[in-house]
């Protein structure tokens, strides 16, 4: 579960200049499947290099291992 504080994180396309696959430090590819005018709401990270996703759920990206996600 996600819980939004006050000046929680929240993903936006600008963010893509700065993020990299936190396993390999690759570029990552995003994908959008929901998105309003503040953020990207829903979506994936993807990152050529190692294979591997990261979903955005609730603005989220979580960017954690595969074996460590809920």
């Amino acid at each position: 579960m996600h819980v939004r504080g006050i000046g929680a994180n929240i993903m936006k396309r600008d963010l893509m200049d700065i993020l990299c696959c936190p396993m390999c430090k690759g570029d990552l590819v995003l994908e959008v499947t929901e998105e309003n005018e503040k953020e990207i709401v829903k979506g994936t990270l993807y990152c050529g290099k190692c294979k591997e996703y990261y979903p955005i759920d609730d603005g989220i990206p979580n960017m954690l291992p595969p074996e460590l996600r809920e």
